[in-house]
């Protein structure tokens, strides 16, 4: 039997990735691992996936790469290619959060734009996938999706968006 092509990680990109990666440190309370400093930041959130019993797998977490956009590596043009600047237009694409249940999308917005981010909606739910979310946009334009889950028999405020 065949193994479909595996996801290892996804980067977004920064104009600088030791900011990134002490802003993704403060927020999320991530280890911020640089290879090398300032050019690639690795964010770990350490610990483990949850198996469907609840209980810690083998399986680590995914991490996060923070690349730095004036010399995206690897590449095999020391120099790296255009463009080198941050996307300003237009979609990107977004990284999707879980908020642990011992933290609140509140309390991550609040460390966000406390830091620099910018709050791009919040207090919606989505039914299809029973989720509760907020987005922002952090300093270098990457969008952040955070994801509370619904439970068995969810409770929308009234305030909330739906879909």
């Amino acid at each position: 039997m065949t193994k479909p092509n595996t996801l290892i990680f996804v980067d977004i990109t920064s104009d600088d990735p030791a900011a990134a990666g002490e802003f993704y440190a403060e927020v999320f309370g991530w280890e911020n691992d640089p290879r090398p400093y300032g050019e690639y930041h690795r964010m770990v959130p350490g610990g483990n996936m949850f198996d469907g019993d609840g209980n810690e797998s083998a399986i680590g977490n995914f991490h996060i790469g923070i690349h730095k956009a004036a010399n995206v590596r690897p590449h095999p043009d020391r120099d790296g290619v255009e463009p080198r600047s941050l996307s300003e237009a237009g979609r990107k694409p977004r990284v999707w959060i879980l908020v642990s249940e011992d933290d609140s999308m509140d309390a991550i917005l609040d460390k966000a734009t406390s830091k620099g981010a910018t709050v791009l909606w919040k207090d919606h739910f989505w039914k299809e996938f029973n989720g509760f979310n907020a987005a922002f946009q952090d300093p270098w334009g990457n969008e952040i999706i955070l994801w509370e889950k619904g439970g068995s028999d969810p409770v929308v405020p009234e305030h909330f968006t739906q879909e």
